[in-house]
């Protein structure tokens, strides 16, 4: 019978366990991270490296984060939409640029404010966009001595 009960506990403790590493997984993934804020969207040439879930980030401090990427197939763009946090008020003239966070880091979405008076609404979008900068290619391009 102790046996028995020991089984119960053990099979307890590990449900317990699979239990918080799930909620864990959860908030790392953002999907517990459903806070206020409002959506912006931007148009890319190249969106290389980004994904759902990157980080937006304004002078270094995430900001948001990238709720859905898709290709328009009318302009063939990458569409990017993300969120922005209700109390970051981002001015009209705002851009987007695709940075990196070194040489072997990910790619974020970075926010660069502009000086309008007038701000971004929910659903706006980001007309003045920069892609992402392709490593391999500028390396092609200066051991190739191509100046294009």
């Amino acid at each position: 019978m102790a046996a028995q009960n020991t089984e119960v506990a053990v099979g307890g403790l590990v449900l317990a366990a699979a239990l918080g590493f799930g909620i864990y997984m959860g908030q790392v993934a953002g999907f517990a991270d459903r806070s206020s804020g409002y959506d912006l969207t931007a148009s890319f040439r190249s969106i290389e490296g980004v994904t759902v879930g990157t980080d937006v980030r304004l002078a270094g401090v995430k900001i948001g984060t990238v709720t859905d990427i898709a290709l328009n197939p009318e302009t063939f763009r990458a569409d990017a939409r993300f969120t922005v946090q209700d109390e970051v008020l981002l001015p009209d003239d705002t851009a987007v640029v695709i940075s990196s966070e070194g040489l072997l880091g990910g790619n974020f979405v970075e926010i660069l404010p502009g000086g309008s008076p007038f701000n971004l609404e929910d659903g706006g979008e980001i007309i003045d966009t920069q892609g992402a900068v392709s490593l391999i290619s500028l390396l092609l391009k200066f051991v190739s001595g191509s100046g294009e």
